[in-house]
C-alpha cells in the first residue's frame, strides 16, 4: 500500500500511521486506505522543493524540544548536575527516578517527564529524513550539488536524532530507509557501529550542505558541529579538532555589543547575544543552527521559558514578613512597566526547572567575579530578593512592605522553597511575550549550536589528548569574552570543562546527553578521572550490576552517576517534598525503552536497558553496516 500525502505536509502525512507498531500496538484498520489529497510520493518528491518539504517537518519537530509548557528539554536537564524537577505540589513529576523512570510508567506527560517524547519524536524525525534518503534519486535535480545538498541535510537530520537517542537509550534499532507499510520486526543495533555509519554520512553532509541558509534550516556549520560530536563520541579527537578549527575560523564569537539592546540600561553583552534581536540578526556570526518561531505572529509557538524556568514568585506562600499576601501577577495600569511590575520585568514563573546549588553558586568562584554570565552580575542573574511586593491589598491597608524587596519567609517549607525561591540567568531566560499580558516567554528563534560550544568542544578534545595548555586556551576564548579570569593548564580537568559548559550553555545543550557521552568516553578509553581521585571506568558494567528493582546507588560504575550525585544537592541527599524524595540510581545513565515499543514489536527484538524490567530477556545487538 502506498501512503498518500499532501505536498506541504509531506512527511507528517506519510508517516501518520506507517511504522506505528514501533511505538504502539496496531489494529487491522491500519490497512484501510484514507486518501488525504491527490498528491502522492511519486508526484511530491520530484524536485528539490518537494524534498525540502519533508525536511521542513524535521525542522519543525526540532523546535518542539525547546518550546511550550513542560518542554522536553526540561527532562534532559533535571537528571543532571544543573537542575531538578521543581513541581512540588503534586505526585508524578520526575523526582524519584526509581519510580518515574520505568518502562511502563507515564513517560510522556508535561507534568511527569518527556522520556517517551524523545523516543517517539526521535524516530518520527528519522522517518521523515529516511523518506528523502530513500527517494533521493527519484527526483529531478538541476545538478549534483543540489542533489547532494538535500541528501546531506537529510543525513544531518537523521544523525541529529540518533546522536541524542544513542546517548539517552544506548543500543537502539537502526532504520535505514523509508517504511511504507506496517513493520513489527525491529531489532536493536549496536550503538558504536551505528555511530560509525552516522559519522560517514555527516562527512558527506559537511562537504555538500551550503553555508548560507535561512534561519532554522540545516547549515554547513551545523553539520560540522554534529560531526565533531560523533568524532568525539568515537574517540577521533584529531578529526574533531580539525573541524572545530575550521568552524571557529569562519564563525567567530560575537565580542562587541550589537542589536538595539546595547542602548538599554542594565544590560551587557550577554543580553545582546541572547536577545530575540540577536537571533534574528543575520550579522550574528556566532549562531550556527537555530530553531525558529517568529515574534508577534499569531499562532507561532511560544517558548514559555520564563514559565518553566523562573521561580513561582506569585505563589500564595510568598508572603511579607508580617504574613500578608505579597504579590499579584497583573498589576494596576499605573504600575505596568515600573519596577513593581514583576511580571513584565522577570516573567511569570512556576518553577518547573529548579537549578541546583552547583549552577547557582558552585561554578561561580573568584575567577568569575567579573563574569557577565554569572551570579555576581546583578544585571545578568536575578534572585527573588530583586522583586518587589506589589499586591494591591498591601497598599490599601497601608502595609509597610508594599513596594519593598521580597524577603524569604522564615517558615517557608522545603517544597515551597524548591519551587519558589532560587536564582536564575535572567539574560538568557527572558523572552518578551508581546501578544500576552502574562509574560511567560514568547516567540523567538533559539540557538541549537553556537561557535561558543565549538570552543568548549575543542577544549574537551585537547583534554582527552592530554594537552591541557591547548584546552585552557580554548576555554579562555569563551571565558574572556564573558569577562572571567583566564585559566591555566593546571586548572584544566573534566570538571573545569563541564563547569564552563554549564556557565555558557544553560537551556541550550542536552546536558544529560553530553554527560553520558563523556561517561562512555571514560569507559571506552580507560582514561583515569582526576576529579574522582584517578577512578577508572569500564564498558562491561557501564549501567551497573543490573537486577530488577535493585536501584544501585554506588559510585564507580559510570562517570555520569558519580558526577551527578557529587554535584547535585538533591539526588540521594534525603531531600523530601510533600510527594516524593529525589532519588537517582546508577542505571539511570540510560533511560528506559518505553514498554509499548517492545511489546508491540511482536516479530522482532528490541532490548531493554540494564537495570529496568525486561533486560533479562536481551539478546546481542546487531551491527550496522
Amino acid at each position: 500500500m502506498k501512503s498518500i500525502i499532501k505536498n506541504k505536509k509531506t512527511a507528517a502525512a506519510l508517516f501518520a500511521v506507517s511504522a506505528t507498531c514501533l511505538f504502539n500496538a496496531c489494529s487491522e484498520n491500519w490497512l484501510d486506505p484514507k486518501p488525504l489529497s491527490f498528491y502522492t510520493p511519486e508526484n511530491a518528491y520530484v524536485n528539490a522543493d518537494g524534498m525540502y518539504s519533508a525536511l521542513t517537518a524535521c525542522e519543525r519537530n526540532s523546535r518542539h524540544e525547546f518550546f511550550g509548557d513542560g518542554a522536553p528539554l526540561i527532562t534532559e536537564l533535571i537528571v543532571t548536575d544543573i537542575a531538578v524537577e521543581g513541581t512540588t505540589d503534586k505526585a508524578g513529576p520526575a523526582m524519584n527516578l526509581d519510580v518515574s523512570f520505568l518502562p511502563d510508567a507515564n513517560l510522556d506527560n508535561v507534568d511527569r517527564n518527556r522520556v517517551g517524547w524523545y523516543w517517539r519524536e526521535g524516530y518520527k524525525g528519522i522517518k521523515y529524513a529516511n523518506v528523502i534518503i530513500s527517494r533521493i534519486d527519484d527526483a529531478n535535480w538541476k545538478d549534483e550539488a543540489e542533489r547532494n545538498a538535500v541528501l546531506g541535510a537529510a543525513y544531518f537530520q537523521r544523525a541529529y536524532r540518533y546522536y541524542k537517542m544513542l546517548h539517552q537509550f544506548g543500543d537502539i534499532p537502526f532504520l535505514d530507509g523509508e517504511i511504507a507499510e506496517p513493520k513489527l520486526d525491529f531489532y536493536t543495533h549496536d550503538r558504536w557501529s551505528l555511530m560509525e555509519r552516522m559519522k560517514r554520512e555527516l562527512e558527506f553532509a559537511y562537504q555538500w550542505v551550503p553555508k548560507k541558509v535561512d534561519r532554522g534550516k540545516t547549515s554547513n556549520a551545523a553539520c560540522g558541529v554534529l560531526l565533531m560530536k560523533y568524532c568525539m563520541a568515537l574517540g577521533d579527537f584529531d578529526r574533531a579538532i580539525q573541524i572545530g578549527k575550521e568552524i571557529t575560523d569562519e564563525y567567530p564569537l560575537m565580542k562587541a555589543r550589537f542589536t538595539t539592546n546595547r542602548t538599554k540600561p542594565n544590560t551587557n553583552m550577554m543580553h545582546d547575544l541572547h536577545s530575540v534581536e540577536a537571533k534574528l540578526d543575520m550579522s550574528n556570526t556566532e549562531g550556527l543552527m537555530y530553531v525558529v518561531s517568529y515574534p508577534s505572529i499569531e499562532g507561532s509557538d511560544r517558548i514559555l521559558l520564563m514559565r518553566n524556568a523562573t521561580p513561582y514568585w506569585a505563589a500564595a506562600y510568598i508572603v511579607t514578613p508580617d504574613g500578608k499576601t505579597g504579590n499579584q501577577i497583573l498589576v494596576h495600569d499605573t504600575l505596568i512597566g515600573t519596577y513593581m511590575d514583576n511580571n513584565a520585568l522577570y516573567g511569570r514563573g512556576i518553577g518547573r526547572l529548579r537549578p541546583t546549588n552547583y549552577l547557582q553558586y558552585g561554578i561561580w568562584t573568584e575567577k568569575e567575579k567579573n563574569d557577565l554570565r554569572g551570579r555576581f552580575n546583578g544585571d545578568s542573574w536575578k534572585k527573588p530578593e530583586d522583586l518587589y511586593y506589589n499586591h494591591p491589598g498591601l497598599k490599601s491597608s497601608g502595609n509597610e512592605w508594599y513596594g519593598k524587596n521580597l524577603v524569604k519567609p522564615a517558615n517557608m517549607s522545603v517544597s515551597d522553597s524548591i519551587r519558589g525561591w532560587f536564582s536564575w540567568p535572567h539574560y538568557k531566560l527572558f523572552v518578551p511575550d508581546p501578544l500576552n499580558r502574562e509574560q511567560q516567554g514568547g516567540q523567538t528563534p533559539w540557538y541549537i549550536y553556537r561557535s561558543a560550544e565549538v570552543w568548549l568542544m575543542l577544549a574537551e578534545c585537547y583534554y582527552w589528548k592530554n594537552q591541557p595548555a591547548d584546552a585552557a586556551t580554548a576555554l579562555n576564548e569563551v571565558r574572556q569574552r564573558a569577562g572571567a579570569d583566564p585559566l591555566t593548564a593546571a586548572d584544566v580537568n573534566i570538571g573545569a570543562i563541564l563547569d564552563e559548559r554549564a556557565r555558557e550553555l544553560y537551556y541550550e545543550e542536552n546536558r544529560h546527553v553530553e554527560l553520558v557521552r563523556i561517561a562512555y568516553t571514560y569507559a571506552r578509553t580507560g582514561k583515569l578521572c582526576e576529579v574522582f581521585g584517578g577512578r577508572a571506568y569500564k564498558l562491561d558494567n557501564f549501567s551497573g550490576p543490573g537486577g530488577i528493582g535493585s536501584n544501585v546507588k554506588e559510585t564507580g560504575f559510570n562517570f555520569y552517576y558519580d558526577w551527578v550525585t557529587a554535584r547535585n544537592n538533591f539526588y540521594n541527599k534525603g531531600v523530601v517534598t510533600a510527594y516524593a524524595e529525589y532519588k537517582i540510581s546508577v542505571h539511570h545513565v540510560l533511560w528506559p525503552i518505553p514498554a509499548d515499543a517492545i511489546t508491540s514489536n511482536t516479530r522482532g527484538k528490541i532490548n531493554q536497558n540494564i537495570g529496568y524490567p525486561g533486560a533479562e530477556n536481551n539478546v546481542p545487538p546487531l551491527a550496522v553496516n
